[in-house]
């Protein structure tokens, strides 16, 4: 397998110590310039390779290529990944390459003695035995997501160029901006990419094909305090700080994300900050169920008119948005897309790996828009993180599984 793909691993290496992470305090698309100089680099690499219409999309900076059709009357395909990565340290990645893991070793990540990946920590390493793994040294997270999808998406692309007797219809690529940061996909432009479906290369380990995402909210909370001396404090204080307090205490105490699994939905306070004076909260609302989803909204804003009223004044205000939704809503309509994407990996003797995600890609917003999205496995584990790790073995896996679609969108 590895000379069948020999250019994925240095490609892939390459593209990790590239930083793109994504800037959320940024109103700029892409949010950070680093991301865009990134971008113009594949640009630049997909001209060499020979794809067609390469170009940046100069209102939503997605990098679009095209890969022409050889055979008439095939629906176009589209892969999609993004180059952001997430909120941890992302400057100065220096991949480790484990060849022949034996999947019961530790692995010390880096020379400091501190970090380590240890099969008793992390269980999923012992899937690996045999393979080749490349892991961070322990003080950055890798950027397997997503730019192991960028490396497959690329080295497929590379490789069917290379193979025209492989039969295909147009093959459209897009790689985004801004995902980590949830803002890449809002200004996606489904004309432009001109495809009739298409998958995003952006889950985990081996087998995994989502098309069931939770529906996210996102809230921001200010609240407003009036700081006087302690000694005077009775009847006069109002300390924001416990405000927050008092208002994450008045939301359900199991709902929350490290208490929750499968289709169990939560409330997950990330961040915050504050003095007596002044505090902001940053919550996170996230529920499979489109009905229970809106009560969580709703029962957050009375939380927040509580407060309020026995502040007797408007000291907390609530500023309160969705950010995607369940792609289920629309690939239940069309499961074909879902169905091809199985059916190529058992041709290929990978078992699906099926379950409703704890998240979302971009591909939950993409398949409202109007393009059927589902998202196939690119590799990563133990992803936004120090101990992020991926196989080499699962990454070939997936340009194989993009290839075998290809092949049975021809002969459906």
């Amino acid at each position: 397998m590895a000379e069948k793909y020999s250019t994925l691993l240095p490609r892939f290496l390459k593209y990790v110590k590239v930083e793109t992470r994504s800037d959320p305090e940024s109103d700029a698309i892409p949010s950070s310039p680093k991301e865009t100089a990134f971008l113009k680099q594949l640009e630049t690499e997909l001209k060499s390779l020979g794809l067609s219409n390469v170009r940046i999309n100069p209102n939503n900076s997605y990098l679009l290529a095209t890969i022409p059709a050889n055979v008439k009357g095939v629906p176009t395909i589209g892969f999609l990944s993004h180059v952001d990565t997430a909120d941890f340290n992302a400057h100065g990645v220096n991949p480790q390459v484990i060849k022949d893991y034996d999947g019961k070793s530790v692995i010390p990540l880096g020379n400091s003695g501190k970090y380590q990946l240890d099969p008793q920590e992390f269980p999923s390493l012992k899937n690996y035995a045999g393979k080749t793994l490349i892991t961070t040294d322990g003080t950055t997270l890798l950027g397997a997501d997503d730019k192991s999808g960028v490396a497959e998406i690329i080295t497929m692309a590379e490789y069917l160029l290379a193979h025209p007797e492989i039969k295909h219809g147009t093959i459209q690529i897009g790689l985004s901006p801004d995902e980590e940061i949830g803002t890449g996909a809002d200004h996606f432009d489904v004309d432009d990419f001109g495809a009739d479906f298409a998958y995003t290369v952006d889950a985990g380990p081996l087998g995994e094909l989502e098309y069931e995402t939770f529906n996210a909210a996102a809230a921001k909370i200010d609240i407003t305090g009036k700081n006087v001396h302690t000694a005077i404090a009775k009847g006069a204080m109002v300390n924001a700080i416990q405000l927050a307090i008092d208002l994450h205490e008045l939301l359900p105490e199991h709902d929350r994300a490290e208490r929750t699994e499968g289709r169990e939905g939560f409330y997950h306070l990330y961040r915050l900050d504050g003095t007596v004076d002044h505090a902001q909260m940053n919550y996170l609302i996230r529920d499979h169920d489109k009905a229970k989803f809106e009560e969580r909204k709703q029962h957050l804003r009375e939380v927040v008119d509580r407060i309020n009223k026995r502040c007797g004044s408007k000291r907390v205000t609530l500023d309160l948005y969705d950010q995607y939704h369940n792609m289920r809503e629309v690939l239940k309509d069309h499961m074909d897309v879902v169905e091809i994407a199985k059916q190529a990996m058992e041709n290929l003797h990978i078992k699906p790996v099926i379950y409703p995600v704890r998240g979302g890609t971009d591909g939950s917003t993409i398949s409202f828009m109007g393009l059927p999205t589902p998202n196939l496995f690119a590799g990563g584990e133990n992803m936004h993180s120090r101990y992020e790790y991926v196989s080499l073995e699962t990454m070939e896996a997936a340009i194989d599984v993009m290839l075998e679609i290809i092949k049975l969108n021809v002969s459906r």
